[in-house]
């Protein structure tokens, strides 16, 4: 590939700004200063900028654990995204594999890999997602059979069949304080009546699935935090808005898919 590409891959900088630095001389391939930023490069080629070296990976993989208040967005001009949490040096051509809502936390994988995307995405390879939620009222058995038979939404979506597990009723801040977060008590402390907490898994992503499923059958989503996307299970002591690199067993379970 190009010199000034490979650079910009790796976060060294805009290729427009690339291109004056290497006029510049300040890139080096195989001990050699190259002032030529369209000069044909490869991963196997040893490159300097400024004196620093400069490997190319392909492809990156971050785990984030999303906070509440940022969009999963790749850019945004007025609004705080996924992406602009990564805050190493980092590709420009990263993007979120799926999304949470704006308010929705939890399990965010952050790559430049579209094809490993669009497996963990796609309803046909079937990748179970688990969430845990605080939802008001009584979840029953009843929403647990209709959730396993496949809702249909009022606007006509039928959804795919998915697990409903309760894990807790009527108090579950107070039953289940391991299992919840700070944000999710103080989202049962605002809440009047009664609450339940729960489990849902699913195998496709529309838009607000969870929370329009939970309407369906006449309940409010309080809270709502990913906890696994397939084989990825979000680390615990990973803090909210912190991320980190997946590990290599990770990555090869994620490439079975």
């Amino acid at each position: 590939m190009r010199l000034d590409k490979f650079l910009a891959d790796m976060g060294c900088g805009t290729r427009s700004e690339l291109k004056k630095e290497i006029r510049k001389g300040n890139a080096c391939v195989n001990g050699i200063p190259v002032n030529d930023p369209g000069s044909q490069v490869s991963s196997s080629d040893t490159v300097t900028f400024k004196g620093y070296p400069v490997g190319y990976e392909e492809f990156v993989y971050y785990m984030l654990n999303k906070p509440a208040g940022v969009i999963s967005a790749s850019e945004d001009s007025r609004e705080t995204t996924v992406v602009d949490l990564i805050t190493e040096q980092k590709r420009r051509d990263l993007f979120p594999v799926g999304r949470l809502d704006r308010d929705t936390e939890g399990l965010l994988i952050i790559t430049n890999d579209g094809e490993m995307a669009h497996r963990l995405l796609s309803p046909r390879h079937h990748v179970d997602k688990l969430y845990r939620a605080v939802v008001s009222g009584r979840v029953s058995d009843a929403d647990v059979r209709a959730f396993a038979e496949g809702l249909i939404l009022p606007d006509g979506l039928k959804c795919l069949p998915a697990d409903l597990k309760i894990l807790s009723s009527d108090n579950p801040a107070d039953s289940l304080p391991d299992l919840l977060s700070d944000d999710a008590d103080d989202a049962l402390c605002d809440t009047e009546g009664v609450s339940s907490a729960v489990e849902i898994i699913i195998r496709e992503g529309k838009f607000h699935q969870i929370k329009r499923m939970f309407r369906a059958v006449g309940k409010e989503v309080l809270y709502l935090e990913r906890l696994s996307m397939g084989p990825i299970r979000l680390d615990p002591d990973l803090a909210r808005g912190a991320y980190r690199r997946l590990s290599d067993k990770e990555l090869r379970v994620l490439k079975e898919i």
